[in-house]
């Protein structure tokens, strides 16, 4: 294979940051896929007298290892980190050599302080936007931790072994051999899994004046307008990028034609960073609680954080249908995310859950990846746009079935069939699939603040016009309440609007 010429270009620039030689460790048979890896790694190494080849047999074949000349450091590579796992391999080449991780003192500390030995392995695909999150934590913890060792498994190079592990959803992590975690996550939040940080880590934070939960677009807004007024601002996220990180493009955000999620995110994340903003990555808040003239945020480590005022801005997650084995069965063959699963369900027969927009967009994204295809939707007719369902017409994989209302998702270990039920009929049907993509809308994440604010039978959080909640001092901005309509440009306004509500609020109070 041949790297095409915008992507070397590119590539050679990187490769003058190198700041010492580093070894591709080669491991290759005779097969097609063994050429394909051995041609790309060749010819990357052509391209800078800082880089070497050396061969030798490694666990899984095709495959490489970055190492430095004089250790090994335990980045692997099994198949072609193309796609989005392309920016994986840069930034894993550039630290391998030397260049320092873009990671805080404290995290670093903490991770050469993990006294464990553990081999991580993660399972990829090409498309998935989450899984480069995953791949470059990983090898950040390997190139700063000698006991800890990654690697990235292709996953469309090693189907047998995918099979043979049950992974039917990625990013899907390994350790030393036992399912450590599935789905986008940060840094911190593998640290954090590997190496709880103790509550006492929080003591000296102080009151903040406004400290804004969640990780979104909308909470990114409401952080970079409270902090612009000179005022200490706190954020806390489970995992920064929400659901705009797992949007495969945005066309629609206002003076940007096209952007992929993660390149969004990531330049909120930047400008943030450009401010004092304390941003506190890995923890889920538990509890939110009245103080008077403060409040008290609780997060899952124990941790209490104290704020004038606070802003909510958990978005949304997807909805759940809640039945029988939903929760059986999350990654052995229940997903959301076409972009990330659709490559590992190949040639296979799928089921997917909701005829919107949403719906009916994967069941095309599909189409060209299963043997067949059954979208199931619960009303009479599909409430996708017109331009969307003139597509699905075309399409001969897909059957559209309405009236319809899923029972039971089946199977042992893995999904092998789903049971539903024509309510207009009363005909109960059980079929065959390999996989189930439920995609019926979104569910605000707002479980912690039962009965601390007023929300609507979606669980939204009730807002006025300055996005103030029914508890003074306390804001909320984005999917977690009850505005119109679920896009980037209103999460953003919305939180643009909170952290200046909440300024004014610390104003007209005095405190």
């Amino acid at each position: 294979m041949s790297l095409d010429a915008s992507l070397k270009q590119q590539l050679a620039q990187y490769l003058e940051l190198l700041e010492e030689p580093v070894v591709f460790t080669l491991s290759v048979d005779e097969s097609e896929n063994s050429r394909k890896v051995e041609a790309f790694v060749e010819e990357i190494v052509a391209m800078s007298d800082k880089l070497s080849i050396a061969r030798q047999t490694l666990d899984l074949t095709p495959s490489f290892s970055l190492n430095r000349a004089d250790a090994s450091v335990g980045v692997v590579f099994a198949g072609l980190p193309l796609g989005h796992e392309f920016a994986s391999f840069v930034l894993a080449l550039l630290q391998v050599s030397g260049r320092a991780p873009q990671v805080d003192a404290q995290m670093i500390q903490r991770i050469q302080a993990l006294d464990e030995d553990i081999h991580f392995e993660t399972f990829v695909s090409l498309t998935c936007q989450n899984c480069p999150d995953v791949v470059q934590a990983l090898n950040i913890l390997s190139v700063l931790n000698p006991k800890i060792t990654h690697t990235m498994v292709e996953g469309s190079m090693f189907q047998d072994y995918v099979a043979s592990k049950n992974v039917l959803a990625v990013p899907t992590v390994f350790a030393n051999g036992e399912q450590f975690s599935s789905g986008r996550m940060t840094l911190e939040q593998i640290v954090n899994m590997i190496e709880p940080a103790d509550a006492s880590t929080f003591e000296n934070k102080g009151r903040f004046d406004v400290l804004v939960v969640g990780g979104g677009p909308a909470a990114g807004s409401a952080s970079i307008y409270a902090v612009r007024k000179g005022i200490k601002v706190g954020v806390v996220a489970e995992s920064f990028g929400g659901q705009v990180a797992e949007t495969a493009g945005i066309e629609n955000f206002i003076g940007t034609k096209y952007i992929e999620g993660t390149q969004l995110m990531s330049r909120v994340k930047e400008h943030m960073q450009e401010y004092p903003i304390d941003l506190m990555e890995g923890y889920r808040v538990e509890k939110l609680t009245d103080q008077g003239d403060y409040k008290e945020v609780t997060l899952d480590n124990g941790a209490i954080l104290e704020a004038k005022t606070v802003v909510i801005a958990t978005g949304a997650k997807w909805r759940r249908i809640g039945v029988l084995g939903e929760e059986e069965f999350q990654t052995k063959g229940i997903s959301y995310c076409t972009h990330c699963d659709g490559p590992m369900y190949k040639g296979k027969d799928i089921v997917v859950i909701g005829g919107g927009n949403s719906g009916v967009e994967a069941a095309l994204d599909l189409s060209g990846i299963a043997r067949h295809i059954t979208l199931l939707e619960y009303s009479d007719h599909l409430l996708a746009d017109q331009v969307l369902q003139d597509r699905l017409a075309e399409i001969k994989n897909i059957d559209v079935l309405y009236n319809i209302d899923t029972q039971e998702i089946m199977g042992e270990g893995t999904v092998s069939g789903l049971r539903y039920r024509n309510y207009k009929t009363d005909e109960e049907v059980e079929t065959d699939c390999q996989g189930v993509f439920i995609l019926v809308g979104l569910s605000a994440t707002t479980d912690f603040l039962e009965g601390i604010l007023d929300r609507n039978e979606r669980g939204e959080i009730l807002i006025d016009r300055f996005g103030a909640t029914s508890l003074r001092g306390v804001y909320a901005a984005g999917d977690c309440t009850d505005v119109p309509y679920n896009q980037i440009v209103v999460a953003v306004g919305t939180g643009a609007t909170a952290g200046l509500s909440a300024y004014h609020y610390l104003i007209q109070e005095g405190i």
